[in-house]
């Protein structure tokens, strides 16, 4: 499937500062957070500032289920631009919502995770 523009997808992004300040954590941890693939951030904006989609955090902090699945992506040749473009893209047959994060969050990672090494590039 075609990757589509991050910011006709993605709604609503954090900085690191601003991700920080949510989670209450120093920038350092979350900065440690993209290191570990926790979470997935891509360069955005004039000033190129790091961000990350606000729709891979819940009350929580990170969704534990978008580890695994940045990684499958990753080994299958997309970039962090794209992994964000891929989770976020509507998609009627997604269970549990119109995006893969939706099926994320409704609990079908496993399915998103089997698509995901189908999309393999």
């Amino acid at each position: 499937s075609a990757v589509v523009p991050i910011d006709d997808v993605v709604q609503a992004w954090f900085t690191l500062p601003e991700l920080a300040e949510r989670l209450g954590v120093p920038v350092t941890a979350v900065r440690r957070m993209l290191e570990d693939r926790e979470l997935v951030a891509v360069r955005r904006g004039e000033r190129n500032v790091l961000c990350v989609p606000a729709g891979f955090l819940d009350d929580a902090g990170p969704l534990p289920a978008l580890k695994g699945t940045f990684t499958v992506l990753a080994d299958g040749g997309f970039a962090d631009e794209e992994i964000v473009s891929w989770l976020h893209t509507p998609d009627a047959s997604w269970p549990g919502g119109p995006t893969a994060l939706d099926a994320i969050r409704a609990g079908f990672k496993t399915e998103v995770r089997r698509r995901a090494m189908e999309e393999a590039i």
